[in-house]
């Protein structure tokens, strides 16, 4: 139902413009530029050639020749696009067009849902970003790439009902060097809504993570039928906006969708096994664990520091969790009491010292992991200590190749810090700023391991 959106042969760009401020000329450019392998066809009445292409005045000039269209134009002239292409037999479209229900033209926004299902077109919008798939190069974001870096292919696919909030968390995951299967921005489903596309997510093998923005369900029995079936293969992670009286009525002017209650949405949620973030910030703090580190079988966790004050905070924030701390085994501790001095603490937490070193940590690491008490490790590294070197990351690395435990990194600092991090999550580790996150994350995931394991 929707290859010919994420995987077409050819796509047709209605309101392509030679003008750079249009935002048909951005989503041209976005397939010229963004290595698009298909046909790519500008419709323009106006014109004869953008970017190099020959622009046709209609899409009737191209019968049978266009899988995807994509719809960027004014509001009252989308129900006579939507005619043409139907007519021209394409199966597959994305308006961008604001300017329906969402401002109160139900009216306009129902012409379009009527021609749609009269052809047959799978729709995506209206009033959206729409998609961005980076194995097919389908790039519909009218955000040009020197404001918006897009990010590189990987397990993480985004739904989005807020283009805005969607460009900023994409922007955001580039940066942070997270992965994505898919972003789709759908504004507001006049034809696919989030059911559909967690369901076409679910069987995209691409993807390993959905993660959602929502403002509203449309269907709540379909959706919470298709979200039970989901989680028990892929973890789906949601952030739901329009929790206040007043966000709710912010939600109906922004996509037309009706919000309900937070509590509803927040027991359907824990009913389906749906992973509920509070921030954005949660929402990528779960994703990225969820798609790179695997699921611990239990909640006992081994703290490991080069700083007793971490480890304290960090046994509070795991208790407040409702996680445990590992009591590791009494061959585990003879085995580090013996390599290490005597001033280091082989405990839980378990502080190497300020004088830490990378061979430190990794007679830690390697030893703890695999203790048969130890479901888990939070490693908290503070790199401004003197015997703390970049070598600590693949010490890290080659840890959690060893062994089927998730490990999580804790490092607090700046700009030195911050590098180091980036390493890590480049590589698959994540590295939270804070032990709150990382405990927070460790807890959500094991959450969701228990209740799928409970249910089978």
């Amino acid at each position: 139902m929707l290859k010919n959106i994420f995987e077409p042969k050819s796509v047709a760009i209605v309101g392509a413009s030679r003008d750079p401020a249009k935002i048909g000329h951005a989503i041209l450019r976005n397939f010229v530029d963004g290595g698009f392998e298909g046909e790519i066809y500008p419709i323009n009445p106006n014109v004869d050639e953008i970017l190099g292409l020959r622009a046709y005045k209609s899409i009737s000039e191209l019968k049978g020749m266009v899988d995807l269209v994509v719809i960027a134009v004014p509001a009252p002239i989308v129900p006579k696009i939507v005619e043409e292409a139907g007519k021209a037999d394409v199966k597959g479209a994305i308006i961008i067009t604001g300017g329906f229900s969402e401002v109160g033209n139900k009216e306009l926004e129902d012409q379009v849902k009527k021609l749609l299902k009269k052809y047959g077109i799978t729709t995506i919008g209206v009033n959206c970003l729409g998609v961005f798939d980076p194995s097919s190069r389908v790039d519909t974001l009218f955000l040009p790439y020197y404001k918006l870096e897009r990010p590189r292919a990987g397990g993480i696919g985004f739904i989005t009902q807020s283009g805005a909030i969607g460009s900023a968390v994409l922007d955001w995951a580039a940066t942070q060097g997270f992965g994505v299967s898919k972003f789709i921005s759908y504004g507001n489903a006049t034809d696919i809504d989030e059911t559909d596309l967690l369901e076409y997510l679910e069987k995209d093998k691409k993807t390993k993570v959905i993660v959602m923005y929502l403002e509203g369900v449309k269907r709540g029995k379909e959706f919470m039928a298709i979200a039970k079936k989901v989680t028990k293969k892929k973890p789906i992670i949601v952030i739901k906006a329009g929790k206040s009286a007043r966000g709710a009525k912010a939600v109906q002017s922004h996509t037309g969708s009706l919000a309900g209650s937070a509590e509803v949405y927040s027991a359907v949620f824990k009913q389906c096994n749906i992973v509920e973030a509070e921030t954005i910030e949660e929402l990528f703090d779960f994703a990225r664990a969820f798609d790179s580190i695997p699921l611990p079988k239990g909640k006992k966790v081994q703290i490991i520091t080069n700083g007793g004050g971490m480890g304290v905070l960090c046994t509070d924030s795991l208790i407040e969790n409702n996680l445990e701390l590992a009591d590791i085994s009494k061959e585990t501790k003879n085995i580090l009491k013996e390599k290490f001095p005597p001033h280091v603490v082989v405990a839980n937490p378990m502080d190497l010292i300020g004088d830490a070193d990378v061979s430190r940590y990794e007679m830690a690491l390697n030893t703890t992991i695999k203790d048969p008490n130890v479901d888990a490790i939070i490693a908290i590294i503070l790199y401004q200590t003197v015997g703390i070197q970049s070598g600590v990351v693949d010490i890290v690395l080659r840890a959690a190749d060893s062994s089927n435990k998730p490990i999580v990194v804790v490092s607090s600092g700046g700009a030195y810090t911050e590098t180091h991090m980036r390493m890590l999550e480049m590589s698959g580790i994540p590295s939270y700023p804070s032990v709150s996150r990382a405990t927070k994350t460790i807890a959500k995931m094991y959450d969701y391991s228990m209740k799928n394991a409970t249910d089978e």
